[in-house]
Order: C-alpha cells, then sequence, then structure tokens
C-alpha cells in the first residue's frame, strides 16, 4: 500500500497540476498522509529552479493548514479518528506519556516534528487532544515546516541535481543533527 502512494504522488510531481498537488499533499500530510511533501518538492524544484521559492512556500502553508487539521482532529475527534490514525502509525501507547510531556516541552516536540522525518500528524493529534496552545502551536509548526521547506529548496536552487541523491538518502539525518545542535545550544546556554 505504501508503495503504491509512493508512486502514486511521484506520478504528481511532472502532472501539470503539480504545484496544487503539492499544496494538497502537504496539507493532508500534516494530519493523515503517510509520504513527505518533500518527494514532491524535489522533483518540482529540479524541474525549474527558479520556482524553489514558491515550491517552499506552498509546501509551508499546505503543510501549515494541514497541521490545523490535525489538531482538529486531536481536539474533536480524537476517540474516533484520532485513535485510528495514532494506531495506524503505532503510536497509541504513546499518548499518555506525551499527554503529561506536552505540558513541558509541548512547544519543543511541535517543532521538532515540524523540522524532522517524524510524522508530523501524530504531533499535530496529540497538540489539539492534550488542548495545546494553539497560537504556540501555530507559530512552531510556521517555523519548523518553513525551514525544512526551504532548506530543501534552498539546497536544491543552490547546489541542484548533486545535492538532490544527498537530500533523498540523508534528510532525517541532517533534520536530526540540526535539532539536537539547536536543543543543545539552547541546554548550553541555559547552564553557562
Amino acid at each position: 500500500m505504501l508503495r503504491r502512494l509512493y508512486d502514486w504522488t511521484m506520478g504528481l510531481a511532472s502532472h501539470r497540476n503539480a504545484t496544487p498537488a503539492l499544496f494538497g499533499v502537504s496539507f493532508i500530510e500534516s494530519s493523515i498522509f503517510p509520504i513527505p511533501p518533500d518527494v514532491l518538492m524535489i522533483p518540482m524544484v529540479m524541474a525549474n529552479r527558479a520556482r524553489a521559492w514558491i515550491v517552499a512556500s506552498v509546501a509551508t502553508l499546505g503543510s501549515v493548514l494541514g497541521a490545523l487539521l490535525g489538531y482538529w482532529i486531536g481536539w474533536a475527534l480524537m476517540d474516533s479518528v484520532g485513535q485510528w490514525v495514532l494506531a495506524a502509525y503505532g503510536k497509541e501507547q504513546a499518548y499518555e506519556h506525551l499527554t503529561a510531556q506536552f505540558a513541558i516541552y509541548g512547544g519543543w516536540a511541535v517543532l521538532f516534528a515540524a523540522l524532522t522525518p517524524f510524522p508530523f500528524k501524530v504531533i499535530t493529534i496529540f497538540s489539539g487532544a492534550v488542548g495545546f496552545s494553539l497560537p504556540l502551536f501555530i507559530l512552531t509548526s510556521v517555523i519548523g515546516r518553513a525551514a525544512r521547506f526551504f532548506v530543501v529548496a534552498g539546497l536544491l536552487w543552490r547546489f541542484g541535481p548533486p545535492i538532490r541523491s544527498f537530500i533523498e538518502e540523508r534528510l532525517g539525518l541532517v533534520f536530526t543533527i540540526f535539532m539536537a545542535c539547536l536543543i543543545g545550544g539552547f541546554v548550553a546556554l541555559r547552564y553557562l
């Protein structure tokens, strides 16, 4: 099933309606869809590097609006749809633990999930389910998703085809290292 979804998404990248498709994939990826928008973004930017910033903007806007849908699912539909989505990703047992942790680290969790390959939809649903601050949720979603998509678009714009395989193979590692450095920097500043 995942392979068919991936192949379908890749086919959209070369279609004349790729930009609206990117918006749609970015939107639903933040709430239920398992394939990240990067699979559309990368071939779209490679096809026309001058549109890199437009592509990143479309992905960011769609993703943040989709995150609001995920938040709403958690807030209004946690007992039905929310539990189904969490079960599909094997995260239903993490609900109680995350609920307690969100009171302390909610903003960091949203930012981390927005930047990394961690399933963002899990955090968007949890955020709504536990009543996480909506303004802070929106702010961290915008910062995280914009950073992720603009870095990818910027690398593709600057370096072109050679960076494509690097991004596709190591995207999760790059953003995980970035987040570790960012959080480590804040921790170091606190104790220095």
